[in-house]
């Protein structure tokens, strides 16, 4: 059915393949981006309307008052996780979660191709997911149906798997670009988290489709800034008060990232996951019920506190209502920090499809407020006077470089998203100290930890991109003679008169690896006539400094051969079948030629 469909949209795209046919590589490039950017956009645009109809649908019809109202807020987030994982499980059938990673990976380890249902599938599951309350964020689900529609375009259009990755970028950059009305930080988004290697000619497709994106996402929803602000004016006596701030969200980000993988993990070990819903829907609810900020995205607070609006603390958590010193607003906001985390991360294992993009930033938003709230009681009478709304917006970029280890995105996304340029210098302090704070203790973003453990990311060095991207069943080669360990050494000089290769392999049953024939190392038995029929092979093979295994990385393959010395090994499947030899000349021209493909403007 897969095949029916692609062979479908493959055959409807020839008008296109030849119409472009007629301009330059570059200028189609161009064209193919332009129409990334304004199906991105639409895409971003639709995912945001939807999520607004769903939210204003239940706060305006589905809810009552009083106690049912507060019963039903618990409810609909499970609802929606609910409505996701069906979806997800007996529709789609395949996991679309931590939709950013799936991106980086599909560019590591699938040549850039994601499946055609992506370029609407996490349109539908983060929409009910978000939308009914799930807390969590719109942003990871939009870069995945970006970066789909990239790539099935260009995998359509029959492109090189290097222009391909382009478009897949040029999607994921213009769906930031249109949910953010930021194009500047769709960009950089691409360059600092998605992409490995940018060139001259990779820059312009990705610019265009990001602006294609914005005046799409302006003509259907406005001009308007995603967040409202009423900023202070920049003081330098301040800066001292940033840095303690980058500081902060620096170790906060460690907390964030570590508690996220970790929650993950224990609540993945879980094999039902049934059980694991209810759970999950259980824990969020209660946290929600405890702490309402965490219910949905937590945008609506985050434009109280960047406007200098009153606090509710009961809108805050319900132990609001308890407490009334003026040390409560930090502590019950300090309380919502640092259990996002778990609300989020529910929502993710519980079913729900939403990403960490956008509670980094609510997370952000609260940090920087916390901080200077306590400042400024702290300083109280004294004539120091922190400016919390700047905080708050400063803060949220301070999160975003920790988290994603991106600063460049979070010091122009924030700028964008709030009109924020004056607060430029504090933007850049703040960013890079929580950068270099985080990068202190961990080398890895939430989006890139995983993969990277697992050797499947690709990076800016060109070097090591290459060796993620080969692999040893593309390489191993399978031309060497095979003799069984109980031949004796006549039926090896049989065959060593009619091949010409130096080495051979020595297999048993079901082509079990037992050793290698080196030529060199037998020469002295090939003329003892003597011992032909009384030598066998089991005598004369030897073991190989090291066995190559079928899925092994090859940066270890690389460290195999510098370690050993050797010019060729051999490579076994898991069940310790033989399957041929890689040698080094192998490697050193795949790597020539992968390195030309990904480097060549």
């Amino acid at each position: 059915m897969n095949t029916e469909l692609n062979n479908t949209a493959y055959k409807a795209f020839r008008p296109l393949r030849r119409f472009l046919g007629r301009f330059s590589e570059d200028h189609e490039m161009m064209v193919l981006a332009f129409i990334v950017g304004i199906v991105s956009g639409l895409a971003a645009v639709g995912l945001k309307t939807v999520i607004h109809l769903i939210q204003n649908l239940i706060n305006g019809n589905l809810v009552g008052s009083g106690w049912l109202s507060n019963i039903l807020y618990l409810v609909y987030p499970g609802l929606g996780m609910l409505l996701a994982l069906i979806f997800t499980r007996y529709v789609i059938k395949d996991n679309i979660g931590h939709g950013v990673t799936k991106v980086l990976l599909a560019i590591s380890k699938h040549d850039s191709h994601i499946r055609a249902h992506n370029t609407w599938s996490s349109l539908f599951a983060s929409s009910v997911t978000i939308g009914l309350g799930g807390s969590v964020g719109a942003e990871a689900p939009i870069v995945y149906t970006g970066a789909a529609i990239g790539s099935n375009l260009g995998s359509y259009m029959g492109l090189s798997y290097k222009h391909v990755t382009t478009l897949l970028g040029c999607g994921a950059a213009a769906a930031v670009a249109g949910i953010f009305n930021a194009p500047l930080a769709g960009v950089l988004f691409t360059l600092e988290i998605l992409l490995f290697n940018i060139s001259m000619t990779t820059m312009m497709p990705l610019l265009i489709a990001t602006v294609s994106a914005t005046v799409v996402s302006y003509i259907l929803l406005g001009t308007n800034t995603p967040f409202h602000c009423t900023l202070s004016a920049f003081n330098m006596w301040n800066i001292p008060f940033y840095i303690a701030l980058g500081i902060f969200g620096g170790l906060f980000s460690l907390y964030f990232t570590r508690t996220t993988m970790w929650l993950e993990d224990k609540i993945g070990d879980m094999k039902n996951v049934w059980l694991k819903w209810i759970l999950c829907s259980v824990g969020l609810g209660l946290l929600i019920f405890l702490f309402p900020a965490l219910y949905g995205e937590g945008y609506a607070d985050l434009g109280v506190l960047l406007t200098g609006g009153d606090i509710d603390t009961t809108k805050t958590s319900l132990l609001g209502m308890l407490c009334h010193s003026k040390w409560c607003v930090p502590i019950l906001f300090a309380l919502v920090l640092f259990l996002k985390v778990f609300s989020m991360t529910f929502t993710n294992a519980g079913g729900g499809v939403g990403g960490t993009f956008g509670p980094t930033l609510f997370v952000g938003g609260i940090a920087g407020f916390v901080v200077a709230r306590t400042l400024n009681l702290v300083f109280e009478g004294s004539g120091i006077v922190v400016p919390e709304q700047n905080f708050v917006l400063v803060g949220m970029a301070a999160l975003m470089s920790g988290v994603m280890q991106a600063p460049m995105t979070a010091i122009f996304l924030i700028a964008e998203i709030s009109g924020g340029y004056e607060l430029f210098l504090p933007l850049i302090i703040t960013s890079a100290i929580s950068f270099g704070t985080t990068r202190l203790f961990e080398k890895y973003s939430i989006y890139t930890k995983r993969i990277a453990h697992a050797g499947e990311l690709l990076t800016h060095d060109n070097d090591k991109a290459v060796l993620t991207l080969l692999n040893i069943r593309s390489i191993v080669k399978d031309k060497y003679p095979r003799v069984h360990e109980n031949d004796d050494f006549k039926s090896l000089i049989g065959i060593i008169s009619k091949d010409d290769s130096a080495v051979m392999a020595v297999v048993g049953e079901n082509d079990s690896f037992k050793g290698l024939i080196d030529l060199d190392h037998i020469r002295k038995y090939l003329f003892r006539a003597d011992l032909y029929r009384s030598l066998h092979v089991s005598d004369v093979m030897e073991q190989p400094v090291a066995i190559v295994y079928l899925d092994e990385k090859m940066s270890s393959v690389m460290d195999k051969f510098d370690r050993t010395g050797a010019w060729r090994l051999p490579v076994l499947d898991s069940d310790g079948r033989y399957k041929g030899f890689v040698s080094r000349s192998r490697i050193l021209t795949a790597y020539r030629s992968e390195l030309k493909v990904i480097s060549s403007d």
